[in-house]
């Protein structure tokens, strides 16, 4: 029986796949080494964050009590009710009077 994969790992290897294969396409397309650095760089960064706070939702989910996915724990929230808008106000001249 195969090994079950973890979905953030698979992302993580696209996003470093693209973080390969972007700056190559940058270069193909005539793109300056020095812009295809910094666009490698930016990439290469924003994975790892990514990567940084999905492990730590993961980390953070497994905590919690019953696989229960809350706010803050011991706290109710109440239903935001809808801002009343639109429709005619009285005493307010309109076109269609």
């Amino acid at each position: 029986m195969a090994p079950l994969r973890d979905g953030v790992t698979d992302l993580v290897r696209w996003a470093a796949f693209s973080c390969f294969l972007v700056p190559v396409v940058l270069l193909w397309y005539g793109t300056s080494f020095a812009g295809t650095a910094g666009t490698a760089l930016g990439l290469a960064a924003v994975t790892g964050v990514c990567r940084l706070l999905l492990r730590r939702s993961e980390r953070l989910a497994a905590r919690l009590p019953g696989g229960r996915r809350t706010g803050r724990a011991g706290h109710r929230h109440r239903a935001v009710r809808p801002a009343r808008g639109g429709g005619r106000h009285a005493g307010q001249k309109t076109p269609v009077d």
